[in-house]
């Protein structure tokens, strides 16, 4: 009766169960304690479990009965109580091969890797049998490089006691190996494994995500299709989200093709990286029908959809989606209000405010920092102040978030002294300082400042080596900036990070280097858009704006469509090369192909290219095309060209 009450749910009924059999005088047997340390683990009273310990050795079966004492053992191993179950397995004088496997097991996942591989030494010199769960209890242990070693002595022990066979322990392996490996030794071994099943390949298929080989996740998501499997919710999640990275608009239609014929669309997960995904890409509405497409829609499918409204131009979609979200019923969460934060307007953001109240986030630091921020981005300078002094208790931290806003504020002496009365500034504190710095033209003081950094102690991250980079791209400090990039290099900060390696670009192109900045995007792991930009850019101010035009086509074969930034910097090469056809085709399709509206330096530009070449006319109905009054810039190019070509 028990036993069935704690499958049921019902753990409470199961414990009074229990109450009813003391009172009766009805001694427990073997499966008396089982279910419910089995159901406590989920239970909101878990601590109930360790009261069940007192009974089980007043009732002497800790040491007579290895069933109840293994699911004490397993219930304190699942609650996180390493040290519990270390002690009450001493204790136990017999253990079973299940008692061995819940402590090997229970080390592991708490992170007591040492611990665990102990256990699993001692097991060994036992004449227990082994099973498979006893090497999948160990091999779970094994996330990092440093367990690599003990890896391959486990993996050849499988081999030799012919568990490597076991897609258990197959799966297992394959998932120890994606941890502790590279990704080539990964795959050899996925090759090598007799036997597969659709966790095999999916175990694979995330290992790929991870190490950033995104182009071969798509090539093997077709495979696995080929293969005979059916793709489920983990590798539909997998593959959307190697697209969303990547923004590969073109291969997510394909695998949301997929996704609806095996009737996935619909669950809530895969809905939800299909969102994410179209919201990335800019493809709103494809966004909002496959949110609508979802059944049983959640916290995270709103979060999905509210996070990617925020991408569009107007403010009302992501905060009509918020309050569509409040009427079904759902609570938000902490990143609910941090997207609905950032495209607040003034009116809108104290009603946010006093709603994040009223739910109890005001506390949490995400939402905090997003209250802040919004703030200090609408100018509401004293509002933010205050909030940074009312939700951050830690002095440092607090001092921190009020610098953060003179710095965006432009009070960078205010920053500056602020910070430098910290007695233990943190790394947050030094970035501050320094960034004050850089936007106050002091660079000297900035690389002093980055100098005492070193002497005490903190490493350089991708916030400071972006703060130096922009020092040597405003000084045309090109020695220096290959002098930063070594670091960089060495102290592995930003080697892998896309904005890094785009400041990167950015400084070599505008000091002179474009081969090194030519060189750096070839050996980019990943590019985004803005690393696109800046190659385009570079090409243009080096001359080069034939290869600027063919980069920026080749740029949307690639699946990136271009912003405003990425046609300002065509629009220039084709400025500095004098291509008038083709920067006139690429300014009449920013609107009508792109949805871009021109802006005024995309018309500054396109008005400087044609006045260079006496194309006056057009260039005219270009300005009374505008719509938004030309500046005198505009108005000076149009008479300098009417003057060169004697019209005036």
């Amino acid at each position: 009766m028990i036993s069935a009450l704690c499958r049921s749910g019902l753990v409470e009924e199961g414990w009074a169960m229990l109450e009813r059999m003391r009172v009766d005088g009805i001694n427990p047997t073997s499966f008396t304690f089982g279910p419910i340390l089995s159901s406590l683990s989920l239970h909101p009273q878990a601590l109930q479990g360790i009261q069940l310990q007192s009974l089980i050795i007043k009732s002497g079966m800790l040491s007579s009965d290895p069933f109840s004492a293994t699911a004490l053992l397993d219930f304190y191993g699942r609650n996180g109580k390493v040290v519990d179950a270390v002690k009450l397995f001493e204790e136990i004088p017999e253990p079973t091969i299940v008692t061995w496997n819940c402590i090997i097991y229970a080390c592991a996942q708490c992170g007591f890797v040492d611990y665990s591989m102990l256990f699993f030494r001692e097991f060994m010199r036992t004449r227990l049998e082994r099973t498979d769960s006893t090497f999948v209890s160990i091999l779970s242990a094994l996330r990092s490089l440093n367990y690599s070693y003990f890896l391959e002595q486990v993996h050849g022990l499988t081999v030799k006691s012919f568990f490597g066979s076991f897609l258990l322990v197959a799966n297992a392996l394959m998932n120890a190996y994606c941890n502790c490996f590279p990704l080539n030794s990964a795959e050899r071994l996925f090759i090598l494994l007799p036997t597969k099943d659709l966790v095999t390949w999916n175990t694979f298929l995330t290992c790929m995500a991870k190490k950033e080989s995104l182009d071969k996740v798509l090539e093997f998501f077709c495979r696995i299709c080929t293969e005979g499997f059916s793709p489920n919710e983990t590798t539909f999640t997998v593959v959307l989200g190697a697209c969303t990275v990547i923004g590969l608009k073109k291969c997510g239609e394909f695998v949301h093709a997929k996704a609806v014929k095996l009737n996935w669309s619909s669950d809530a997960i895969v809905g939800s990286s299909l969102v994410e995904l179209y919201g990335k890409c800019h493809e709103f509405d494809m966004a909002v029908a496959a949110f609508r497409d979802i059944s049983n829609k959640n916290v995270v499918t709103w979060n999905a959809l509210i996070s990617g409204s925020t991408n569009e131009r107007a403010v009302s979609p992501c905060l009509v989606f918020f309050k569509e979200m409040m009427v079904s019923g759902l609570r938000p969460n902490e990143s609910t209000f941090s997207s609905v934060l950032k495209s607040a307007s003034t009116s809108d953001l104290k009603q946010l405010h006093s709603l994040i109240i009223r739910a109890g986030y005001d506390s949490n630091d995400y939402v905090s920092s997003s209250i802040i921020a919004s703030y200090a981005a609408h100018g509401l300078i004293s509002d933010a102040l205050i909030c940074a002094n009312l939700v951050t208790e830690n002095l440092v931290s607090s001092s921190n978030a009020i610098a953060g806003i003179y710095n965006r504020s432009g009070e960078f002496k205010l920053a500056e002294e602020l910070v430098s009365r910290q007695e233990d500034p943190d790394n947050m504190s030094w970035n501050i300082l320094l960034t004050a710095n850089v936007r106050n033209g002091k660079y000297l003081e900035a690389f002093q400042l980055f100098k005492r950094m070193q002497e005490s102690a903190f490493l350089l991250d991708n916030y400071t080596a972006v703060s130096l980079l922009s020092i040597c791209t405003r000084i045309n400090g090109l020695d220096l900036g290959c002098t930063l990039h070594g670091l960089i290099l060495k102290t592995n900060a930003g080697c892998s990070d896309v904005f890094v390696q785009n400041v990167l670009m950015d400084m070599y192109a505008k000091c002179g280097s474009l081969a090194c900045s030519l060189s750096l995007f070839d050996e980019m792991p990943e590019r985004n858009l803005v690393s696109w930009t800046v190659l385009i850019s570079g090409l243009g101010l080096h001359g080069r704006c034939v290869e600027a035009v063919q980069v920026f086509q080749q740029m949307q074969q690639e699946g990136f469509v271009p912003d405003g930034v990425a046609f300002s910097a065509i629009l220039s090469a084709c400025r500095h090369g004098g291509l008038v056809e083709e920067g006139m085709r690429i300014f009449n399709r920013m609107g009508c192909v792109y949805g871009v509206e021109p802006e005024m330096n995309h018309c500054l530009c396109i008005v400087d290219l044609l006045c260079g070449f006496g194309r006056l006319k057009e260039a005219r109905v270009v300005i009374d095309e505008m719509k938004f009054q030309p500046n005198a810039m505009i108005w000076r190019l149009f008479l300098q060209g009417c003057k060169k070509y004697s019209l005036v």
